[in-house]
């Protein structure tokens, strides 16, 4: 190449390694000539100053990047004298005569070479040839390992089955012999044992008729239940009954307690009367389910009172206000 093409090679390797020292570790470039950089600050928050400080007011000016000239191509100078010699052809030295003996060194190295290169190979040949060999005999002799030592695993697991079979066998016959024994002791012994337990559960009562301990079990249960519900609701039914009539009673026997009004005493008397017919049906009803010195107190007479109309007319509407306040109830 060319001194020009290979100062142009340079200076655009130059100018590529500062670009890439450029992007790599940027910096602020070199102030030009008469001029020179300022510290400004330029962070992104304020400060706060606490003291007074004094402070100048100063400007700067950052000039565009000035284009660099191209560096001019370096040309040594010319020193001593221009001296000129004159050789002719064939004066220095004879090419036939002078290349024979480079001839036969390269000749000679290179079947030296070869040679070397052909007994490497024959070699080369032969160790792998070797390999190969060593290689199926060990195969073989691992194979053979491997089979005799399958045989003999194999002679010793058929032995140890053996083993454990004929000792299965005499087990069982163990076994066997055991539970024939036991079988004759157990039928001699409970030929007697039988019948007495058998007499022993019918007598204590585990055999029992199905259909008598259903009876016992479900039905009579069940009636019991019955009857005491009927009998219940009878004795609700006496009890609500007495209460009614204690009522009653009461009532009347406050109305006719109370003294009769002046105008009253000179009205004519009314043949006498039984006042209620609910005190005679409950002391019927208590006669029919009392005992009998019950029915012998309903039997005696009742003394006869003689109420005058307007008494008899009071106690009607007694007796309708408490059959309401009854029924309200």
């Amino acid at each position: 190449p060319s001194p020009l093409e290979i100062q142009r090679l340079r200076e655009a390797r130059r100018r590529a390694l500062e670009r890439k020292r450029t992007k790599e570790q940027p910096r602020t470039p070199e102030p030009v000539e008469g001029r020179e950089h300022i510290h400004v600050q330029t962070d992104l928050y304020l400060e706060e100053i606490s003291d007074w400080v004094i402070e100048v007011d100063t400007e700067c000016q950052t000039d565009a990047f000035l284009d660099r000239p191209a560096t001019p191509l370096f040309i040594p100078a010319k020193t001593g004298k221009d001296v000129a010699t004159q050789i002719e052809e064939g004066e220095l030295f004879d090419f036939d005569v002078e290349v024979k003996p480079i001839l036969e060194v390269l000749v000679g190295k290179t079947i030296e070479q070869a040679l070397l290169e052909v007994m490497e190979e024959e070699e080369l040949a032969r160790l792998w040839a070797y390999q190969r060999a060593y290689a199926e005999l060990r195969s073989a002799e691992l194979a053979e390992v491997q089979r005799l030592e399958d045989q003999d695993r194999r002679y010793r697991e058929e032995k140890e089955r053996r083993k454990l079979q004929h000792k299965q066998m005499l087990q069982k016959q163990k076994e066997t012999t055991e539970k024939i024994a036991a079988r004759a002791f157990a039928q001699r012994y409970l030929a007697d044992l039988i019948p007495s337990v058998f007499k022993n559960l019918h007598e204590s009562g585990f055999f029992y008729d199905p259909i008598e301990r259903d009876i016992e079990t479900e039905f009579f249960p069940w009636l019991m239940a019955e009857v005491e519900e009927t009998v219940e609701k009878k004795v609700l039914g006496r009890t609500m009954l007495d209460s009614l009539i204690r009522t009653v009673v009461e009532k009347r026997l406050d109305a006719f307690s109370q003294k009769p009004l002046p105008d009253q005493t000179e009205a004519p008397a009314e043949e006498p009367g039984p006042t209620d017919e609910a005190p005679q049906v409950a002391g019927e009803t208590e006669a029919a389910d009392q005992p009998v010195t019950e029915e012998e107190e309903t039997e005696q007479p009742v003394p006869e009172e003689q109420p005058s109309s307007h008494i008899t007319f009071q106690l009607e509407e007694l007796d309708e206000a408490g059959t309401e306040d009854l029924e309200t109830e």
